[in-house]
């Protein structure tokens, strides 16, 4: 059974009689606990949360002391190793009571202690599933993502045992896996440079290294690339599998990589150091991290996870939006029908559509809207993405793997408020637009969201158009004749 601050009391001594002792140990208030009539009665609706509230415990240590004595009695009575005979899901709140007691600031080399102790092989779906179940109990993903690292770590030895993810050439996993040994040449490289320099910065190496640093972090940068496909292509199929809190952390600290390469860059330009070094030491460390969080968690979760069928969904947007450092072998999919059925090789119907002011066919529709001088997507009255234009150039990478994945998941998690606002307020009627510019590699973005109703007021969906305007804002007097 799932052990959290929503289980019933009853349901626990149930399952666990044992228990029963345990509880009258901790404090007086849980003498009623052997009256059957009480069991039965208050035990039905009581939970942990106000078990604890009553016997004035801290619930999170509650939890895990539960789970402990749960996997000790397992272990007891069948013999063996306390990992092999532990009851599923007690194993998983082990699990989430040692990331509970990290949170709460416990020692980091007691609790990896304890969960040596207790548990000494974790794999990549469980470190997932505990991570989604501590959220969807309560705790933000913020705070996951604040000690992701500190996870990691907790775990690190058991990761580091587990076989590492291996996938055909041309496998999406495969082209993730070359690009991270491109990104590791480059972090040895600025590591050369970093250690050259010294600690602290010896000025004088940190003004000959400044450039070959400076290049070096510039190339690095195309791991955003590497990021921008897992967010478009891995993360919706984890999401359908109804795996959505590790992507949203992962997302999170994609962001934090990108702004931290930012400004490595921007220090570097301007010849501060020592914190252009320390900010492109934090650059190292965190891509560095992410790899191996990637090949030790993600990929691995993902091929354990993900049918052949996914696996086309995933492959088969990727070169809209690129790679980074290398060229993916094209030998994989094999030809499949779910291939040959993806988007790009659908053949339009001719058939006609009578629309408010015209009749255009599904391949003229197709056309003209690919052919706009904008970048357009629309979400369902649902908030699931319906559809996306596919220009010449766009503006922002949109692939296949997109359609039907919830709006809220294709943001990162900083912009989380910001978009349920906008969807809100066109739902509502309190708003009819939304806008914001930005400027993105050198290039003017205007971007507005647009609610979609039919005749009678109801809410269909949004609409996003996104447009490069940097020429239009240099327009100057007039142009009437054909040049």
């Amino acid at each position: 059974m799932e052990i959290n601050d929503r289980t019933k009391i009853d349901d626990l001594l149930t399952a666990y009689p044992f228990l029963l002792d345990y509880f009258l140990s901790k404090s007086p208030e849980f003498k009623h606990l052997k009256n059957p009539l009480m069991r039965k009665t208050m035990g039905k609706i009581a939970t942990l949360q106000r078990v604890a509230s009553m016997g004035n415990l801290d619930l999170d240590g509650l939890i895990t002391e539960i789970s402990q004595l749960i996997s000790e009695k397992s272990e007891n009575e069948v013999g063996g190793s306390g990992e092999a005979a532990m009851d599923h899901d007690a194993r998983r709140e082990v699990l989430k009571g040692v990331i509970r007691d990290l949170h709460s600031g416990e020692d980091f080399e007691k609790v990896k202690k304890k969960f040596v102790e207790l548990i000494k092989d974790v794999d990549a779906s469980e470190i997932a599933q505990m991570e989604q179940e501590l959220v969807r109990e309560g705790m933000p993903e913020t705070e996951v993502k604040r000690l992701c690292d500190v996870h990691v770590a907790v775990f690190e030895e058991s990761l580091d045992r587990q076989e590492k993810a291996t996938a055909a050439e041309g496998h999406p996993v495969h082209t993730f896996m070359l690009e991270n040994t491109a990104a590791e040449g480059i972090l040895q490289e600025i590591d050369a440079f970093l250690e050259r320099i010294g600690d602290p910065p010896d000025q004088r190496l940190y003004e000959e290294s400044r450039d070959n640093l400076g290049e070096l972090v510039d190339r690095l940068s195309q791991v955003d690339v590497h990021y921008v496909r897992k967010e478009n292509q891995l993360f919706p199929v984890l999401e359908a599998h109804e795996i959505s809190a590790p992507p949203q952390v992962m997302w999170a600290i994609h962001d934090d990589i990108r702004a931290a390469i930012k400004t490595a860059a921007k220090r570097l330009n301007q010849a501060e150091e020592p914190t252009a070094v320390e900010a492109v030491q934090e650059v190292v460390n965190s891509v560095r991290g992410m790899v191996y969080k990637e090949e030790n968690i993600l990929f691995p979760m993902c091929m354990d996870v993900f049918s052949e069928s996914d696996w086309v969904k995933v492959a088969s947007g990727e070169e809209e939006i690129g790679y980074a450092w290398i060229a993916p072998a094209k030998t994989w999919p094999p030809e499949t029908a779910e291939e040959r059925d993806t988007p790009s090789g659908m053949k339009w119907a001719m058939d006609q559509l009578g629309l408010d002011t015209g009749m255009l066919s599904l391949e003229q529709i197709n056309l003209a809207l690919n052919h706009l001088p904008i970048d357009i997507t629309f979400v369902d009255e649902n908030d699931r993405v319906a559809y996306f234009s596919q220009g010449k150039e766009r503006i922002f990478p949109r692939s296949p793997g997109v359609i039907g994945r919830a709006v809220q998941n294709c943001h990162p998690p900083k912009s989380l408020d910001a978009v349920n606002k906008i969807v809100h307020d066109f739902k509502t009627g309190t708003r009819d637009e939304a806008e914001f510019w930005i400027q993105m590699n050198g290039r003017f973005i205007y971007i507005r969201y647009f609610p979609v109703r039919s005749s009678d007021g109801t809410y269909k969906g949004t609409l996003e158009v996104s447009q490069d305007v940097t020429a239009i804002r240099q327009l100057d007097g007039e142009k009437r004749l054909l040049d």
